[in-house]
């Protein structure tokens, strides 16, 4: 009578079943398999793969920041695309101007067919096509100059303190690599950033400074500076500021 009226107790293997399930934290009313490949697939794969691009991306620009300090601005992006036997191949065309912010900079364009790919192709040519230019008062120009490639134009000119940048597009990318404060630009022509480029390119490497020019003729740079009616101290003053 006793034992028909007390409570069953539970099996040896159902309790080392429970203890299992309780030890791997799974719910015992959902299938085991699922529940694991689930955890697998968002904390393995996907978490790892997010992890690994961004500290690559983060490595790569403090490395370029620090390396060499140049200043890199991303001026235009174009998607291209290749006929090939079988259809079309699609791709990305990058323009990149690269400075270092007092005097020297440069300019390149990379394709690929992703389009972090193109701007490392277009920032590497960038940087072994800079050219110094000479900066007057390391703020702006020497003297006003025009330049032209294909049909675009483009006029520079120097300008007073205070002025800033007044370009637009391209080209304030430009001067804004080379480190130059204040100057007063017009692009007439041609609004297509690889020519604008070329065009205020060519300006700009036609820049002289009155340190080159006395260099080139024989002369110092006071007896320039002295020939437009200046007096000798005022030129002695002006060839003493003239750093380039």
């Amino acid at each position: 009578m006793d034992n028909e009226g007390s409570t069953p107790t539970p099996t040896t293997a159902s309790t080392e079943a429970a203890d299992n399930q309780s030890a791997a934290g799974g719910d015992p009313s959902q299938p085991r398999g699922r529940g694991n490949r689930g955890g697998r697939d968002g904390g393995g794969r996907d978490g790892g793969r997010g992890r690994g691009r961004g500290g690559r991306d983060n490595r790569r620009g403090g490395r370029e920041e620090e390396d060499d300090g140049l200043v890199e601005k991303l001026v235009h992006i174009n998607r291209v695309s290749k006929t090939v036997k079988g259809g079309k191949r699609f791709g990305f065309a990058a323009l990149v101007v690269v400075g270092d912010g007092q005097g020297r900079v440069g300019f390149g364009h990379g394709k690929a067919r992703e389009v972090p790919e193109a701007i490392t192709k277009a920032t590497a040519s960038a940087k072994k096509k800079m050219v110094r230019v000479a900066l007057k008062e390391g703020r702006t120009l020497h003297h006003d100059g025009k330049g032209r490639f294909g049909a675009g134009k483009v006029t520079i000119r120097t300008a007073p303190p205070g002025t800033g940048i007044i370009a637009g597009g391209p080209m304030r990318a430009v001067f804004e690599s080379l480190g130059v404060a204040d100057v007063v630009t017009k692009s007439v022509g041609s609004s297509n950033p690889y020519n604008m480029i070329r065009a205020t390119f060519e300006a700009l490497t036609d820049q002289t400074s009155p340190k080159s020019v006395a260099q080139r003729r024989g002369k110092k740079v006071a007896d320039l500076l002295g020939r437009g009616g200046a007096s000798e101290a005022e030129a002695q003053a002006d060839a003493a500021a003239v750093t380039e």
